[in-house]
């Protein structure tokens, strides 16, 4: 492993002369893990069931998500999904990561960067954290890394960030991130037999180069 944590990661090659198209670095999506002050990012295993179901099936913690709490079927399903990534080619693919801590090896919760359109060099990045975990300053450490990742070592160029603007902490998160707020959509998904609304924040790689 190296010093700042990557395990054999390429470096971005984004940068091209005037008019060239962007162009994305390769990225082992199986190897990819992460090493920060406290924690560990690394790929999902099938050992992860127990603690990804008690994570998704508390109420508090899907409160704002766009889904209800999981029943078991359901995390098994998304664990497979998590287990099946191979590929960060195409818009849509994802690259998840359980994150532990590194004292005690708990699984405290999930990070994901989102390839959005990769002629246009944008992702996106969400989170999820056991709600027993909250306030410990977690997210921000995992989710910062995260985005280093994807702006020097992917090349991207912009990664937003989206929530329910209700949900406080996530868009107190992602504004401590350097993102700021783009736009705010009223009532524009139809989520748990309501409309609800939602917060876009982003930040460029010029910007986070700045911070």
């Amino acid at each position: 492993m190296t010093p700042s944590g990557e395990k054999i990661l390429s470096k971005a090659k984004n940068v091209s002369l005037a008019g060239a198209p962007p162009k994305l670095s390769a990225v082992d999506v199986v190897r990819v893990s992460f090493e920060t002050e406290r924690l560990i990012l690394r790929r999902f295993t099938s050992d992860d069931y127990q603690a990804l179901y008690e994570m998704r099936s508390q109420s508090e913690v899907v409160k704002y998500l766009y889904g209800g709490p999981h029943t078991p079927e359901m995390t098994q399903a998304e664990l497979d999904q998590r287990l099946a990534m191979k590929s960060f080619e195409q818009d849509g693919d994802k690259i998840i990561l359980a994150v532990e801590e590194k004292v005690t090896g708990s699984f405290v919760g999930d990070i994901v960067l989102i390839l959005n359109d990769k002629s246009s060099c944008q992702g996106e990045i969400g989170f999820v954290f056991n709600s027993h975990h909250h306030g410990k300053g977690y997210g921000y450490e995992a989710a910062k890394k995260v985005i280093q990742f994807g702006f020097q070592h992917i090349g991207l160029h912009r990664i937003i960030g989206r929530c329910d603007p209700r949900n406080k902490a996530s868009a107190g998160l992602l504004r401590k991130l350097g993102m700021n707020q783009e736009a705010h959509f009223v009532e524009n998904v139809w989520a748990k037999g309501e409309w609800t609304s939602e917060l876009v924040f982003a930040i460029r790689h010029s910007e986070w180069a700045e911070i």
